[in-house]
């Protein structure tokens, strides 16, 4: 396997997100990246599909089920996000904490963005370089990936149709997989990298895919996911959300628990 496109993959997105920058400087929302981060990964697995060396069929469904993966993600944090009218309050809290130097650290951040995207793209290269045809593995890989796109998208529009009705202002979604996790768009986000890890079973490099589910479930759980979220639901909703801290599963779905269990 060569990992020469991981090279060209870096300066392309490099570039993208340099130009994200200059975007994000004169629109003053830094959440742009959030979105160039989601379309980029996409963009890298049609572009590892068509390098490959690996079955073709399987190259093909790789930029298939990567590409709408990842530019569903891409359109919906961009519209839910980027295009809402105002910065998220986690780069509002970056751009004030950074002051003056703000911009020179988020050129810094967005260029790293375009690391963590090589890195996350590692499964596709690996999956494009598997050289025997389709199998049960895939099967099963395109199952894991049916289940997770679904949940995610059920869950997402769960949350949009809550989030409409004027009625539920200030309060908390326990509507539908709400209610039997807190987060179950990441949980299915989460999921979804597994099928990576089916789909390049019977390649010596299968250990490189598992890279996916381990980095999402440390972002996720420790550093861009779940604990920003909680914290601004907390300030924002205070005893109702800590009640739904203490009654709902964090991350995997389960049924819900009774106060006082």
């Amino acid at each position: 396997m060569s990992f020469l496109p991981l090279l060209w993959g870096w300066l392309a997105m490099s570039l993208v997100m340099t130009f994200l920058w200059m975007w994000q400087r004169r629109s003053g929302d830094a959440g742009i990246v959030d979105a160039g981060w989601a379309a980029g990964l996409g963009g890298l697995a049609v572009y590892y599909a068509a390098a490959g060396s690996g079955d073709p069929e399987r190259r093909l469904l790789l930029a298939v089920l990567a590409g709408v993966w990842s530019f569903r993600l891409a359109i919906y944090l961009l519209f839910n996000r980027v295009l809402k009218g105002e910065e998220d309050g986690r780069y509002q809290q970056l751009r004030s904490q950074w002051g003056d130097k703000a911009q020179t650290f988020f050129l810094v951040f967005f260029l790293a963005q375009a690391g963590l995207d090589v890195i996350f793209s590692l499964p596709y290269l690996v999956v494009a370089s598997r050289p025997d045809p389709l199998d049960i593995f895939d099967a099963l890989g395109v199952g894991v990936w049916l289940l997770a796109f679904l949940g995610v998208t059920v869950a997402d529009r769960q949350l949009a149709t809550f989030r409409a009705d004027p009625a539920n202002r200030g309060k908390t979604c326990k509507a539908g997989l709400w209610r039997y996790s807190r987060h179950p768009n990441y949980f299915f986000e989460w999921l979804h990298w597994w099928s990576w890890v089916l789909l390049a079973i019977g390649t010596p490099w299968v250990w490189l895919t598992l890279l996916g589910p381990a980095l999402m479930l440390f972002f996720v759980l420790k550093v861009t996911g779940i604990p920003p979220t909680e914290e601004r639901a907390l300030k924002s909703r205070g005893e109702e959300y800590r009640e739904y801290q203490r009654t709902t599963s964090a991350f995997v779905p389960w049924f819900p628990r009774r106060e006082g269990q």
